[in-house]
């Protein structure tokens, strides 16, 4: 889910927690409580600041480690450890609890989205995307702040937010059966696919989809039970030869590779050499793919500059690469 989500939900966490009369009856207990679910809520999405390094390290490890089983342990201890140092007169175990709650719950509602998590990790190093909810979902974000809004006004914030994750229960029941129809209608008009990989849009019963089948990548939409083919890829395996062995050992390519499950390729000569560029067909802007990696490499293979990540236009991309050792190679 987006950041704004994961804020009111430990908001929200911090408030149903409150259904324990020993929590409710003590100020101090109650104040460390809410710190540790409002903080365990983003707690997994710390590893964020790895943007600051380059978006290779980020796409690697961004929803991993910091998501995984171990960090399932790890997180409500570490920051229920520090809350107690701060908040020495709070009740430790139920601080605890808490957070663990609320770093549990970031986890699972993560796993719906497309983009999902490694939360099974070490077991498996899967991504675990459920394509169930969008990443930001209106119902689940307005729906607490109803909850936060009730309990500035006095409402009970342990009954509230009991009521509201109950509804929050239904929610997700009745998401996950919508999923099971969308696939199933597709599978009637597209028949050969073997794997769909759903990205729900905040618009409910829309979906945008890249489908496998086994000779196509077809990229579509479904919208009211209408399902709409924007593109159809041949699908072409990439070639195993030596210079897809030096471009795919970059530390943009490999990380691309490590996170897309559906991409299509292309092989480009050009004056510098040899680019070569992966494209993810999961997210599609009016008719564009923004979510690339390419490399380009010199007649020798080496590779020179690249790129993972988001962009929008073809010139953003140019200017995201740095060809100034080639040009110098040119020039000389």
């Amino acid at each position: 889910m987006d950041t704004g989500t994961h804020i009111v939900m430990g908001i929200g966490l911090g408030g149903l927690a409150m259904i324990d009369p020993a929590i409710a009856a003590d100020p101090i207990t109650s104040q460390a409580v809410i710190a540790g679910t409002l903080i365990g809520s983003q707690a997994p999405d710390f590893d964020t600041v790895l943007k600051l390094k380059n978006n290779a390290v980020y796409i690697r490890n961004h929803r991993g480690i910091t998501h995984s089983l171990p960090a399932l342990v790890i997180w409500p201890l570490l920051l229920a450890g520090i809350i107690h140092l701060f908040v020495p007169g709070a009740d430790g175990m139920k601080l605890l609890l808490w957070t663990a709650i609320a770093v549990i719950l970031h986890v699972f509602v993560d796993i719906f989205n497309a983009y999902g998590t490694q939360a099974l990790y070490p077991v498996s190093k899967k991504w675990v995307a459920l394509g169930v909810i969008s990443i930001f979902d209106p119902f689940i974000f307005f729906i607490h702040l109803l909850g936060i809004m009730l309990w500035y006004g006095g409402s009970d914030p342990g009954k509230t937010f009991a009521a509201i994750y109950a509804i929050l229960v239904f929610y997700y029941i009745w998401r996950i059966i919508a999923r099971k129809k969308a696939d199933a209608l597709i599978r009637r008009k597209i028949p050969e696919a073997v794997e769909i990989i759903a990205s729900p849009a905040i618009r409910y019963g829309q979906y945008h989809l890249a489908i496998k089948t086994p000779k196509q990548f077809i990229v579509a939409g479904l919208q009211g039970g209408e399902l709409t083919v924007w593109d159809v890829f041949d699908r072409e395996p990439v070639p195993e030869n030596t210079m897809i062995a030096a471009a795919n050992k970059d530390k943009n390519l490999a990380a691309f590779l490590s996170f897309s499950p559906v991409y299509r390729w292309e092989i480009e000569k050009n004056e510098y050499g040899h680019e070569i560029r992966y494209i993810d067909l999961r997210y599609r802007s009016k008719g564009h793919y923004p979510f690339v990696a390419l490399a380009q490499l010199d007649e020798e293979l080496n590779v020179i500059t690249s790129y993972t990540g988001w962009v929008y236009s073809e010139d953003r991309l140019r200017k995201k690469l740095d060809y100034s050792p080639l040009d110098i190679v040119k020039n000389e």
